[in-house]
């Protein structure tokens, strides 16, 4: 049983363009975020899903230089990118994460993979139990197949690719939980604007080594909240 991790990464983002390969703290988003993924003890490979586009091409440049899988697809139908990255890998289960998620908690990563090994689910997320930055999806490929099967695919589909899954009524859907409720509801450890940057860059100074929990961010945005709460006014694109 394959498990592979699968990171959407794009340059083309529109309200912070390039963030992917953005230095943080002296080192490149993507790398942050592939090396923390890399520490989750149940994945078998992680794989770049990025874009034919001509501005990507950097992106690919790095996966090669660093040894990280690849597949190059659609910018505009993600779902498509996203299936044909794990029919080329051979993935059975699937972990989807996107890439303005540097600061993903592998620990997060490994309890969502073990809910939906050790249960009868078609698909597990974070389900918005953890602060923005911090979520993860894993169902397998006959249940992302499914998505597209004698129905047309709305843009829903194509540009957030799960939707149907835990819309639609149709599959046994789960969500992770915290061990307590001291997360800060207002915390985003998201890249998505200028704002989400300085926080992301705050915790990656405070820390020095990008080797940090969940845990340990929250403990440093509850004794300096003006540092790492600078961007919880910001109104955040796509589904609720």
């Amino acid at each position: 049983m394959k498990i592979n991790v699968s990171i959407e990464a794009r340059m083309t983002s529109t309200r912070l363009p390039g963030k992917v390969m953005m230095p943080i703290n002296g080192k490149v988003n993507l790398e942050i975020m592939v090396d923390r993924v890399k520490k989750s003890k149940l994945i078998d490979n992680i794989i770049i899903a990025t874009t034919t586009n001509k501005e990507d091409d950097i992106i690919v440049s790095w996966c090669e230089d660093n040894n990280i899988d690849y597949f190059r697809g659609s910018e505009d139908n993600v779902y498509d990118r996203v299936l044909k990255t794990h029919i080329k890998y051979k993935s059975d289960i699937i972990v989807e994460l996107t890439g303005d998620c540097p600061l993903i908690d592998p620990t997060i990563i490994d309890k969502a993979i073990t809910m939906y090994n050790n249960n009868d689910y078609d698909y597990i997320s974070t389900g918005g139990n953890y602060p923005i930055g911090m979520g993860i999806q894993v169902y397998n490929i006959k249940v992302l197949k499914s998505i597209s099967k004698n129905r047309k695919l709305e843009y829903q589909d194509m540009e957030h690719v799960t939707p149907y899954i835990y819309k639609s009524g149709k599959y046994h859907i789960g969500a992770i939980t915290p061990k307590d409720t001291e997360f800060l509801n207002n915390l985003s450890v998201t890249l998505d604007t200028k704002e989400d940057f300085e926080v992301i860059e705050n915790i990656c100074k405070n820390f020095g080594n990008f080797d940090f929990s969940l845990e340990d961010i929250v403990k440093f945005a509850k004794e300096n909240p003006r540092l790492v709460l600078a961007n919880q006014e910001i109104q955040r694109k796509g589904l609720n």
